[in-house]
């Protein structure tokens, strides 16, 4: 089971830490990622990162504002957002894949979601 927190209200060039923390198993071994979905939008990918923490990966719009890393002690997952944007506004939902490569893009492609945390960014 994944649980997702730390989304809120931020006005635009604030930040945000969304924290994914998983229970029930380990997902050490498990490649890791940050996708979002806006009304009316497809679920998009945002951040991936592999299983040792070693490769991360970002779509193009967060590269330089967004880090995600991670605490395999602790089974955490983090997305660290910076000089947010209203574009940025969106549910997102923490996602862990098997293969523990981390270079997953497409929503399909992750084997467990966690429910999802509502980040608005208004301007």
């Amino acid at each position: 089971q994944l649980q997702a927190s730390g989304g809120g209200l931020v006005q635009a060039g604030g930040s945000l830490r969304l924290s994914c923390a998983a229970s029930g198993r380990t997902f050490s071994n498990y490649g890791m990622g940050w996708l979002r979905q806006a009304p009316g939008k497809e679920r998009e990918f945002v951040a991936a990162i592999s299983w040792s923490g070693g490769s991360t990966y970002y779509v193009d719009s967060v590269k330089g504002r967004f880090t995600i890393s991670r605490d395999n002690a602790k089974n955490t997952v983090y997305l660290q957002m910076n000089s947010l944007k209203p574009e940025d506004t969106a549910v997102y939902y923490c996602a862990a894949e098997r293969s523990g490569y981390g270079n997953k893009r497409a929503w399909w492609q992750y084997d467990y979601w966690g429910q999802g945390t509502q980040v608005t960014v208004s301007s």
